[in-house]
């Protein structure tokens, strides 16, 4: 199912999804490894540790079967699946998924579980009740205008011993001066942050319980700054998130670290459970 909707034109108007696959093959033609394709498929403030340390939240089980929501190009599903998950993304995109699917099988290890794909809205998840040990999300709740449907339906599909992760932006003590455009938004009309205490309640209006929560912020804003450093740095890189966004990714990542800064926007981290301990 292909949806169409002002968010959906926002990450696929300058998405270059064949010319990145010929980029791929032309310079890695033994196939990219997870690290290569980090600068194109991680689209999300920290990179490929931040993906790290948002999967080791998880607990571990045989075999974990994990809903990746928002997921994108795929970065964090292929690195999940590394680790041994059974890996599930879910993108309202198509076209993300289709390039995601593409990449998944040019950068393919058989040592890791298959990997499967979902075009469809997160509102009205279209998955069996209790069939996942876990739900991520990583910068993909701040898209979604009924955030309390969208944990409805996680608490849903989760098992009773089910566990919910988040690395996410909300809203900082200062968001009436966050600029435009940032990588989910070009205008505050695509753009739905919760605060940290509104999202804290939102989780246990449904049935969560929160087992962690940390203020990432400090070094969401370092690794931002350093990475602003590169992209403003002459060269040819293989792969940017040019090939996504456009030549409006230099202004979006300059926001980035200026909404930071001036604390309209925070990163947090958050481990719910679905039963109490």
């Amino acid at each position: 199912m292909a949806f169409h909707s002002p968010l959906v034109a926002h990450y696929q108007q300058a998405l270059r999804d064949r010319e990145v696959l010929d980029q791929i093959r032309a310079h890695y033609p033994d196939g990219p490894t997870l690290r290569q394709l980090a600068p194109l498929d991680q689209l999300h403030i920290g990179g490929m540790a931040a993906s790290a340390k948002l999967l080791n939240l998880i607990d571990p089980s045989e075999p974990t079967r994990v809903l990746d929501i928002g997921a994108g190009l795929g970065g964090l599903m292929r690195q999940g699946a590394a680790l041994g998950y059974h890996m599930v993304g879910l993108d309202l995109t198509h076209r993300f998924n289709a390039l995601n699917q593409s990449l998944s099988a040019l950068a393919e290890n058989p040592d890791t579980p298959p990997l499967a794909w979902i075009t469809a809205d997160a509102c009205a998840l279209p998955i069996t009740a209790g069939c996942f040990d876990a739900v991520v999300f990583q910068h993909s709740l701040l898209n979604m205008p009924d955030a309390a449907r969208v944990i409805g339906e996680c608490h849903r599909v989760l098992s009773s011993q089910g566990q919910l992760v988040m690395h996410e932006v909300v809203s900082g003590p200062n968001v009436a001066n966050l600029t435009y455009p940032v990588p989910w938004a070009t205008s505050a009309a695509h753009s739905h942050l919760l605060t940290q205490e509104g999202l804290v309640q939102l989780l246990t209006s449904k049935g969560f319980h929160i087992q962690h929560l940390d203020d990432w912020s400090d070094t969401a804003l370092e690794w931002r700054q350093r990475q602003r450093q590169k992209e403003q740095t002459p060269r040819q890189a293989v792969l940017s998130p040019q090939w996504v966004f456009g030549e409006r990714f230099m202004a979006m990542g300059q926001h980035l670290v200026e909404n930071l800064v001036s604390g309209a926007i925070k990163l947090v981290e958050i481990k719910a459970s679905c039963y109490s301990q």
